[in-house]
């Protein structure tokens, strides 16, 4: 989140997991996991907020170098990348509890190649104006994008896709739902939903350690 008036939002949480390190960042529509193997720095329990300009800033560096070190003091963070440091103050509070957030289980899974729903987002979201949420359609014979706007008209698009579960159509911000396809990792991805209104999931496959929940839009 870019929003000061929330400032624990602003932050990215870095959290110690079983087999690394947890990075979690919410703006309260959507939230984005990855958790990166073999990496140790917190204790277990430990969690810190990182403000995400700090991160920013370290990701135009992050060229100079073939690895990160990461030192943690008791309310600063500093990054160094070849012959850079960057220092940034921690953030102090709770970060929302995420894992509340995830659902257990979804009954309708889609499964799509990443490339080919980017460009299928990108091109119906041509007619998408401003607020227009894209309405995805799920059966049996596949996925249909469809973004409707009033004295404009209508884009659909179909793609090839499987999908196991009852038909439905979920709508979403298409910016939103673009930014998580993009930095999905791998060829394919899943979209897995619950219902029309109820938080969905964008996964990679084959890459447990990525995880984008987003809130759809409700429409009439």
């Amino acid at each position: 989140s870019s929003d000061d008036s929330r400032p624990i939002l602003t932050g990215v949480l870095m959290a110690a997991e079983a087999d690394g390190l947890r990075l979690v960042a919410t703006d309260s529509y959507r939230l984005s996991l990855r958790d990166v193997s073999q990496a140790s720095v917190l204790a277990e329990g430990q969690s810190v907020l990182i403000p995400s300009r700090a991160l920013g800033e370290l990701n135009r560096v992050l060229a100079q170098g073939d690895e990160v070190t990461l030192r943690l003091g008791t309310n600063q963070a500093s990054f160094e990348v070849g012959s850079v440091t960057l220092v940034t103050r921690l953030i102090e509070g709770d970060f929302p509890n995420y894992r509340g957030l995830i659902p257990d289980s979804h009954p309708n899974v889609l499964t799509v190649n990443r490339e080919e729903l980017l460009d299928a987002l990108r091109r119906v979201k041509l007619l998408a104006r401003e607020s227009t949420p894209i309405r995805i359609e799920m059966s049996d014979d596949g996925m249909e994008l469809v973004a409707i706007t009033q004295d404009v008209g209508t884009a659909r698009e179909s793609l090839e896709s499987t999908y196991a579960g009852s038909n439905l159509t979920v709508a979403f911000n298409p910016q939103y739902l673009l930014e998580g396809v993009e930095v999905a990792p791998g060829e394919e991805i899943t979209l897995s939903t619950i219902d029309e209104l109820k938080p969905a999931l964008v996964r990679a496959v084959g890459f447990e350690g990525f995880l984008y929940l987003l809130m759809p839009v409700r429409v009439s």
